[in-house]
């Protein structure tokens, strides 16, 4: 594994303790933090930044391109989910 992937391993790991933690201070919160992942318009936002960098990753870097590809998309789709109302 290149030390890109372990980059993005680990920018993942701190995004999933960080959600851990604040479940643990106050329950409740650590669903609130992934619940992006079922707002559409977010969900849509984290898929077109994969379709759209996706290819550019692979065709620059490989398989580490597509990973950071996908990473960008994650956080994406969480950027665009925050300060929304729940559906």
């Amino acid at each position: 594994m290149g030390t890109s992937l372990v980059v993005a391993a680990i920018v993942l790991a701190a995004l999933v303790v960080r959600a851990a933690l604040a479940e643990l201070r106050e329950p409740g919160t650590g669903g609130r933090r992934w619940q992006f992942l079922t707002d559409p318009r977010a969900v849509s936002a984290g898929a077109v930044t994969a379709l759209v960098l996706g290819p550019l990753g692979w065709w620059r870097a490989g398989g580490e391109g597509v990973v950071w590809a996908a990473l960008a998309a994650v956080l994406t789709a969480f950027a665009v989910g925050q300060g929304r109302r729940p559906l």
